[in-house]
């Protein structure tokens, strides 16, 4: 059976009315089974939890987006947001502390799981998390690491939550409160948001509406979940030809293309994947390797910190072909090219996570994990 085939007849026969109709019924209420990946073993996790355990603490160098109303909003970063302090920024200290759950989680008796429980403990206190929902809570700061840090903010405790451990249970109910503020964030913005962001920076939303999707799927919010359907249909359902020639831009470490396909193989079933796919990026190759299609992106400058975004391209754009993959039907031709295409943006973007750099050392190691150990997928 060619599953493309008839999804390009029924899109054509049909008419993008009734096509648009029927995508929107043809939805699923649990995410697709996981594709098959390389998996990662201890000792290639070891060298991403050093590079969160050297920057979790470190407090500078730090860049801090701080709405200031008044001479007592003046603070150090460990003063300001005590958890999260680390990392250069804080959603980078946020997936930092993701990593470190993941990897003693996934890893109980490496030897790495010891030091990276302690960093937890250290940071995820109640004092300091009643800080954290403070400042987030402060005046003119509506916004604050909206979407992106928030979303991490819910991996995190997603990640803890599902971690059959006395300690990590006491950590994601001590996390709880920020936890439920950032839900409440996207629950307050999203109906409110007009139009899809489409960057490849940190704000965009495709990347961070599938880490919301994520949560609420382990979290039992329906309703988040549904909001967060409801969105990407509005923004999506209706988009064609994206170009990828256009990528990327010159410090993406996101794919605005790639990232919009792998929120929708989330809400949509495989069949009507398949056929939203078809129009969305029709110069997927079937059947074959092709190279060309997808090449790997350049860095040219790993010391400075925004073309060095490049390597987390290779490292999401890897994740996000994969994301595909998983949500396309088993015969459709096109998941060969797409697997390859993972492949050599893995390759590449693995072996760029070697802390040289702290530009790119404070953060590549949890796209290395997120990609890694299957998130999402």
């Amino acid at each position: 059976m060619m599953r493309v085939r008839s999804s390009l007849d029924f899109r054509r026969e049909s008419g993008p009315d009734v096509f648009r109709t029927v995508t929107t019924l043809l939805l699923v209420l649990s995410v697709p089974a996981m594709s098959a990946t390389p998996s990662f073993d201890a000792a290639s996790v070891e060298r991403f939890v050093a590079l969160a355990l050297d920057c979790v603490h470190q407090e500078y160098p730090n860049k801090i987006a701080h709405v200031m109303n008044g001479p007592d909003d003046v603070g150090e970063p460990h003063e300001l947001t005590p958890a999260f302090y680390g990392c250069y920024d804080w959603h980078s200290s946020v997936h930092g502390h993701w990593l470190l759950a993941r990897a003693a989680h996934r890893y109980p008796d490496a030897d790495f799981a010891a030091p990276a429980r302690s960093a937890l403990e250290r940071s995820l206190t109640p004092s300091n998390i009643e800080a954290e929902v403070a400042y987030l809570r402060g005046e003119g700061r509506a916004s604050f690491e909206r979407p992106y840090g928030l979303a991490w903010l819910l991996q995190l405790a997603n990640e803890l939550r599902a971690w059959d451990d006395a300690d990590a249970q006491r950590w994601a109910r001590t996390l709880e409160p920020l936890e439920q503020e950032a839900a409440q964030r996207f629950r307050d913005w999203l109906p409110k948001l007009t139009y899809a962001i489409r960057t490849g920076e940190h704000s965009q939303t495709a990347f961070a509406l599938g880490l919301v999707h994520d949560w609420a799927v382990e979290a039992s919010d329906d309703d988040l979940r549904e909001l967060v359907r409801r969105k990407a249909l509005a923004f999506h359902a209706d988009d064609t030809v994206c170009n990828l020639a256009y990528e990327p831009s010159g410090q993406d470490f996101l794919s605005p293309c790639l990232a919009e396909a792998d929120l929708m193989r989330r809400v949509l079933d495989p069949w009507a994947f398949a056929a939203w796919l078809d129009a969305f990026l029709p110069g997927i190759p079937a059947d074959g390797v092709d190279a060309a299609w997808l090449p790997v992106a350049i860095v040219s400058d790993r010391s400075d910190g925004k073309l060095a975004h490049l390597d987390g391209l290779n490292l999401s754009r890897a994740w996000m072909l994969e994301g595909i993959v998983a949500g396309l039907p088993d015969d459709d031709p096109r998941r060969s090219t797409l697997r390859d295409a993972a492949g050599r943006h893995r390759e590449a973007g693995l072996a760029a996570v070697t802390g040289e750099h702290y530009e790119g050392g404070h953060w590549l190691g949890s796209f290395a994990m997120y990609l890694g150990t299957g998130v999402g997928r």
